[in-house]
């Protein structure tokens, strides 16, 4: 069982009633003063593991993080939970600096929010050492390590706390880490015999889809239509497909701003403002845009090409729904887009190419999406149906025949040696009369122009389905060739069958989506967004600081008519409810 003392900090402060499982871990390992690594998904309340400690301990804890932006967020949303945290960065005043170090010198102050490049000054780490700090937060700790996939050098640094401060505890938290990634980490921070808690990298609450790229613009649209006055982030490749769909949203009347590295720092600074502060809800942008977003209530995520790894996917989707709620991610899929990450990363294959083909994988297969992302980071995934993914949800039809047309395509790479790429086997199994095909004598293989009937779309889709199954598997990294794997061997037997599948026009809502509106008085719900927004204007803060969308919507599900039902609230701590308790009431009451 949980501390009772830490079950009440989080009742009285946070509202809420309880830990997940690893929170609970992670919380114990920081008040045992052993050092820690957390990798827990986006959303998953890492940031509460090293938040509620000092306030049990009444010692500081000083944070790392990256972005400014990042660190103000937090710290207001502490503050507003009446937690006495601070940051210093460039945008800190004297007057702000000396109120600080009041507060740390009289122990008042819980936590201090940092970047890496001031907390390894010589002069800043000074004044922590007369502090006597014992804790240290890295937040975003997967930037320390040249495997992941936003490294910093400046991160490499953190590694000299260990000698300065080495009877403090150091505690390294990201949302993702592969296990390559995670020794790393742990190598680079000096670590001392770390407990190293590793949380589900799946997200129920998310559906993830992927669709054909037709008509990127229309197909654009129709999903901002569907969410309708909620939050969406639009990803693209290159900077000017950012700026081309951004006109065209915006001659369509639709306030969606760009983001990318192209624009001035204040465009940008206030593309990022505005999405926070709820006043534009659409952002275009690169993967520029991203580490530092903390709005709770984004409800979709589309990407209109290809990402360039898993892990920055991972990443990217991994902002949506950050409150638990429903949220859709889909990917809008051409073959082109690896044609255009293959230049930009140039000639050279390694790394960067293998985590590029493994998301082109992930997109032209057939295995549940939740399942395959999870996979992918080491994790088992039992659940035979996700429910929230479009094989699962039917998006897709099976494709009629499909052990025969997998027994084709792997009958036609053992008979071309397994030496060559899905290019020449398709040209093989349609029969394309090519100099290349006679040349090698194809044209004469048993396999040739057996699935002529079928486009070159379809079969390379379904050679990477079959790669997805874990059938064929692709060799080289410039130039790779197709080879059967162990278990292709029983499908060419007839031992087991395969499952290939097809992109439908259908379109299911996921479990989650359907629950998570049930007995919610919309208008009600709407009106207490504006209630919330107008506060938040007033207060100069964004509006998921004030309450988040899954508080509005328990609210008006509920419609509490006392304080003490709305106490009951997730997310309605001691300071909100005398804070807003009253208000609330009075919105409930007029709804």
């Amino acid at each position: 069982m949980p501390d009772p003392r830490v079950l009440e900090i989080l009742r009285r402060t946070w509202g809420y009633d309880s830990l997940r499982p690893l929170q609970e871990r992670a919380i114990e390992a920081a008040l045992a003063r052993r050092d820690s690594l957390v990798v827990m998904p986006t959303g998953g309340g890492k940031s509460l593991c090293y938040q509620l400690p000092p306030l049990l301990t009444g010692d500081l804890t000083v944070v790392v993080s990256p972005l400014i932006s990042l660190m103000k967020d937090q710290v207001d949303t502490l503050r507003d939970l009446g937690v006495d945290a601070r940051q210093i960065n460039s945008t800190t005043t004297e007057v702000e600096k000396r109120e600080l170090v009041r507060a740390a010198r009289s122990r008042q102050l819980r936590l201090l929010f940092v970047s890496p490049e001031r907390l390894v000054a010589e002069r800043f780490q000074e004044f922590l050492v007369s502090l006597d700090v014992g804790t240290f937060a890295i937040d975003e700790a997967h930037c320390i390590s040249h495997w992941g996939h936003d490294f910093r050098p400046e991160y490499r640094q953190l590694g000299e706390l260990r000698e300065r401060f080495p009877k403090a505890t150091l505690h390294a938290y990201t949302a993702t880490a592969t296990a390559a990634v995670r020794r790393d980490i742990a190598a680079q921070l000096r670590l001392n015999d770390p407990a190293v808690l590793v949380g589900s990298f799946d997200r129920p609450n998310l559906s993830y889809r992927v669709l054909p790229r037709l008509e990127p613009l229309k197909q654009t649209i129709e999903v901002i239509e569907r969410h309708a006055g909620e939050a969406g982030i639009i990803y693209c490749i290159r900077k000017k497909d950012v700026d081309e769909i951004t006109a065209s949203l915006r001659k369509r009347g639709i306030d969606a701003r760009p983001y990318h590295a192209g624009l001035t720092r204040e465009e940008r600074t206030a593309t990022q403002s505005a999405f926070a502060d709820e006043t534009c809800n659409i952002v275009v942008a690169t993967v520029a845009f991203g580490m530092g977003i903390d709005r709770s209530n984004i409800r979709f995520v589309l990407h209109t090409g290809l990402p360039k790894s898993i892990e920055h996917y991972q990443q990217e989707t991994g902002r949506a729904g950050r409150d638990g709620l429903e949220a859709d991610c889909m990917m809008l899929y051409s073959a082109a887009d690896v044609l255009v990450w293959r230049s930009v990363l140039g000639e050279g294959g390694g790394a960067p190419r293998r985590l590029l083909d493994e998301m082109d994988r992930y997109a032209r297969g057939a295995v549940c999406r939740h399942k395959a992302l999870v996979n992918y980071f080491g994790e088992d995934f039992s659940n035979p149906n996700c429910g929230a993914c479009d094989l699962c949800l039917g998006d897709v039809e099976v494709v009629a025949d499909a052990t025969v047309i997998a027994q084709k395509i792997l009958s036609c790479v053992v008979r071309t040696e397994q030496r060559f790429g899905a290019g020449h086997v398709i040209a093989v199994l349609r029969g394309e009369n090519t100099d290349r095909v006679r040349s090698l004598g194809h044209d004469r293989l048993s396999t040739y122009g057996l699935l002529s009937e079928h486009t070159q779309a379809e079969l390379r889709d379904w050679i990477y389905q079959l790669i997805g199954h874990g059938l064929l598997e692709q060799d080289g990294d410039r130039y790779p060739v197709l080879k059967l794997t162990a278990d292709a061997r029983r499908v060419l037997r007839g031992e087991e069958n395969v499952r290939l599948v097809q992109i439908t026009r259908k379109r299911r809502k996921s479990k989650v989506e359907s629950q998570s509106w049930e007995g919610v008085d919309g208008a009600l719900f709407e009106s207490l967004r504006k209630f919330r927004r107008e506060l938040a204007a007033a207060r100069g803060v964004p509006p998921y600081i004030i309450l988040g969308d899954r508080s509005l919507r328990e609210v008006a599900r509920l419609r509490p008519k006392t304080l003490t039902q709305l106490r009951e609230v997730y997310g309605i701590g001691e300071k909100k409810l005398v804070d807003l308790g009253e208000r609330i009431l009075a919105v409930v009451a007029s709804g």
